[in-house]
């Protein structure tokens, strides 16, 4: 199979939309990502996924901590910006959590420290030990065959 029939059938899985985000040589850094998921309850444990091609690669490792923002679907801006699909630049103002910058108002803020890496392909999987979290209110900004969507909410009707 070629690269786009992958890429296709895995654009199939409707995701969220977070930006990852550290703290490198005294600057925030983000980057656009859908490739997250929850590992585990006790320790609380994340994973994100980063190409070896991106920047963030070299700026987590030399912070050892991240943060996770999941984004609502009124800040599709902040993930256009951060995957570099915007043609003006825009001043993103973060707020800090336990010295990681984070996104504001965001649906949640999952600050982690890099507990352990693993290389798998062309990308990096890094488990993250979380320290902190904020959450807020809202509904999540989605992304389903390469494109932005929304959640639509349905009246569920039950015979009994």
């Amino acid at each position: 199979m070629d690269d786009r029939t992958f890429r296709n059938a895995m654009g199939k899985f409707a995701t969220g939309v977070n930006v990852i985000t550290t703290l490198a040589d005294g600057e925030a850094h983000g980057m656009t990502a859908n490739a997250f998921m929850s590992v585990s309850l006790n320790p609380r444990l994340v994973l994100i996924s980063i190409s070896e091609k991106a920047r963030m690669l070299d700026k987590i490792n030399t912070s050892g901590k991240f943060a996770v923002n999941i984004l609502s679907d009124a800040q599709k801006e902040y993930s256009m910006h951060f995957a570099g699909q915007m043609k003006e630049t825009h001043t993103v103002e973060f707020d800090w959590m336990d010295g990681v910058p984070v996104i504001k108002n965001a649906l949640a803020n999952i600050v982690c420290n890099v507990q352990s890496k693993q290389i798998a392909g062309d990308h990096t999987l890094f488990i993250g030990e979380v320290k902190d979290i904020n959450f807020g209110e809202g509904k999540p900004l989605t992304f389903y065959e390469g494109k932005y969507g929304e959640i639509v909410e349905k009246e569920i009707r039950q015979e009994i």
